[in-house]
């Protein structure tokens, strides 16, 4: 006689994130995932613009990172190298070029508000008297009187300022560190994106592109037009002698993002003030510069828009640069039209999907 065999106990599956869901299982997921985003963008959030902008410069950067790659055959040693380049030859001159002329515009803009003719306007501008700190006339007795007197706005003000330099510090730290990161991993971080994003492949990959088409366009297409529209404003303005030709430059590769007027807003009240102070001969060299100044919109634009297009309307891009530049600060140039696209993308998308299932119920139709 047989003992009757104990029960097996029954088999518990493993816990996996891959098994099946159960009811509801799946939007109590989806939310928390929703949750855990909308936090991680709150993180991310106010670091976010540095890392935007890395991520376009790797990618215009790709191509010579791979060519780099295969000459030192080692891509990190590859990137490491572009970002050292960066770093010493575009990098830390622009952020001392873009300091100091801010200053010298910030110092000139008073002085000009409070002339009372177009003439003091003109010699004020003109004159180069140095108004920094003499050490030779240094008074410690008015430095004192003036912090008793101006004390807590003196400190509100520096506050103030060590603020702004340590956000430019952490942004140039943090853009040259992604930068480096992009170049090694850039395509792998955008596969994974892809692929987890809740959109369909298609749409994602879509969006995908005019992100990158946004950065191409920016920094290529409108960001070196305006300047090399700058650059040739400040030769002319040296070759004419017209004074604060730095300071006249970088207004005029700041204007070149207007539509329609342009780089004409700065050269040609420049001209005018040399024919005012009666330097006709140059005047009239300015006047021929600007032309070749406003012209090389016409011609640069074009060619650089074969890599670079952007499908923007003039008028919407300045728009959304301004848009974004109230909304949300200096990023806001970047972050303006990479919106303003994305959203305009999206309506194509969604008229297309309308399209496609008219067409659909009318072939179902038909055959009905």
């Amino acid at each position: 006689m047989k003992l009757a065999s104990k029960p097996r106990p029954l088999a518990v599956p493993a816990q996996s994130g891959t098994e099946p869901p159960e009811p509801h299982a799946q939007s109590r997921l989806g939310w928390a995932v929703f949750g855990f985003s909308i936090a991680a963008c709150a993180v991310l959030l106010p670091l976010t613009a540095p890392v935007i902008l890395a991520a376009w410069v790797a990618h215009i950067a790709w191509p010579l990172q791979q060519w780099v790659s295969r000459w030192v055959r080692h891509r990190a040693s590859a990137a490491a190298l572009l970002t050292v380049v960066l770093v010493l030859v575009l990098l830390l001159p622009l952020v001392l070029s873009v300091l100091s002329l801010s200053s010298a515009v910030a110092e000139l803009g008073p002085r000009l508000l409070h002339s009372k003719s177009a003439t003091e306007a003109w010699q004020t501008f003109g004159s180069s008297a140095s108004t920094g700190l003499d050490p030779r006339q240094f008074d410690w007795h008015r430095l004192a009187q003036v912090l008793k007197e101006h004390g807590a706005r003196a400190l509100a003000t520096g506050q103030a300022v060590l603020t702004t330099l340590s956000s430019v510090v952490l942004g140039v730290v943090l853009f040259v560190a992604a930068f480096y990161v992009f170049l090694i991993d850039g395509p792998r971080a955008r596969d994974w994106l892809i692929e987890r994003s809740p959109l369909p492949r298609g749409q994602t990959q879509r969006l995908a592109n005019v992100f990158t088409e946004v950065g191409r366009g920016i920094l290529i297409g409108t960001g070196l037009t305006a300047l090399l529209q700058g650059g040739l404003a400040t030769v002319g303005y040296f070759v004419t002698g017209v004074p604060q030709a730095l300071v006249l430059g970088f207004l005029t590769c700041a204007s070149a993002l207007i539509p329609s007027v342009g780089a004409a807003l700065v050269w040609v009240p420049v001209s005018i003030g040399l024919f005012a102070s009666g330097r006709t001969g140059a005047g009239v060299a300015m006047l021929a510069i600007g032309c070749v100044v406003s012209t090389a919109d016409n011609l640069v634009r074009p060619l650089l828009a074969r890599n670079a297009e952007l499908r923007l309307n003039g008028l919407v891009l300045f728009m959304a640069m301004l848009g974004g530049i109230v909304i949300m600060g200096t990023w806001g140039l970047l972050f303006g039209p990479l919106f303003v696209r994305l959203a305009t993308e999206g309506l194509t998308m969604l008229k297309e999907q309308r399209e496609a299932r008219a067409a659909a119920e009318t072939e179902q139709s038909g055959v009905a």
